[in-house]
């Protein structure tokens, strides 16, 4: 054996020594002379044996820290995963021709990945690739919440290197029923008091007061009531509604995917001058009456968070504001939002 080959094999022997490394695979890949190899997929961490036809006398790879190289015997080599990436692992014989270039592809150590993905959130339909050095992530989830946990726990194995493919299944479609109701300030707070709707629970009905004097009536408050379950409510409002101390003045239906806007609005829209460059004058229309937005995002099952916007106005003929030769009427408006 020459000097060169020598101290080859003396550092090879003394990185397999200091790291006291023992192959956690059982893969193994057979190189054979003069015949293009495969390319060799190692897990990150994990250990790969790569077996060669013929005894090699020298090694070399291209990037270390992608991978670390250990000889078993001259026949045999251990490859061991560092970082994701792709790498080479250079084989040559005792006479200096080459034996074979393996590619060595590193990738995140999806196996264990999958387990603890299986255990998290056990019956969910996920599938689990790589790419390059990253996880591709694709199927169906049940709920937002649980492609959100699926995510966070491959980002910790491939930190801003995850594709999510994945989509959300089940039913994503939520109907709002709303009452907007007229009534007395003293009926609403009576009302509140006895069946105590103004706050939510997980099985209530909720009620959003939108200040004091609706339709021209100084002495009202407008309540919004968003239907989670609370019959009682609906039961008072039908009975007050009977003796004239509660109007309604719509009651719509909305229904919207996870995720998007549903708009409401019954009364009109009010036409504005707007002034502009050079002199000119466009005309831009202002709605008025009442008004609902509302964004549902159903969460897991039957959790839902949703994002109410609600709002009444009016024109007001006691404001009046003239300029430039136009004639401008006031609006009344009360407006509220909330999430619940």
């Amino acid at each position: 054996m020459n000097m060169k080959r020598i101290l080859v094999a003396g550092y090879l022997g003394a990185a397999l020594a200091s790291t006291a490394l023992t192959p956690l695979s059982a893969e193994v890949l057979r190189v054979m002379q003069g015949q293009a190899s495969g390319a060799l997929n190692v897990p990150m961490n994990r250990a790969v044996v790569v077996e060669s036809e013929v005894p090699f006398a020298e090694l070399s790879i291209a990037n270390p820290a992608i991978a670390d190289i250990s000889t078993l015997s001259d026949r045999s080599i251990y490859v061991l995963g560092k970082a994701p990436g792709r790498t080479t692992l250079t084989l040559l014989s005792a006479d200096g021709q080459l034996i074979s270039n393996v590619d060595v592809h590193v990738t995140p150590d999806i196996a264990e990945f999958k387990e603890r993905l299986q255990q998290i959130l056990p019956g969910e339909q996920i599938e689990v690739r790589t790419a390059n050095d990253g996880i591709v992530l694709s199927g169906q989830v049940s709920s937002t919440a649980k492609l959100d946990r699926a995510l966070d726990l491959a980002n910790r194995y491939a930190p801003e290197r995850v594709s999510n493919l994945m989509v959300v299944g089940g039913t994503q479609q939520v109907m709002l029923k709303v009452r907007f109701a007229e009534m007395n300030r003293s009926v609403g707070k009576a009302l509140g008091s006895t069946l105590d709707v103004t706050g939510v629970g997980t099985d209530g009905g909720g009620s959003l007061s939108l200040g004091n004097g609706v339709a021209g009536n100084p002495t009202g408050s407008l309540g919004l009531n968003f239907g989670l379950g609370d019959f009682e409510f609906e039961l008072a409002l039908e009975a007050l509604e009977t003796k004239g101390m509660v109007r309604t003045l719509a009651e719509p239906n909305l229904t919207a995917l996870s995720g998007q806007e549903a708009k409401f609005l019954a009364g009109g829209e009010y036409p504005i001058p707007v002034s502009q460059e050079a002199g000119t004058i466009t005309v831009e229309y202002k709605p008025f009456g009442v008004e609902l937005n509302f964004i549902p995002v159903v969460v897991d099952g039957d959790i839902i968070n949703l994002t109410i916007n609600a709002a009444v106005s009016s024109i007001d003929n006691n404001v009046i504001v003239e300029a430039d030769g136009i004639t401008l009427t006031g609006f009344k408006r009360r407006e509220t939002s909330t999430t619940v």
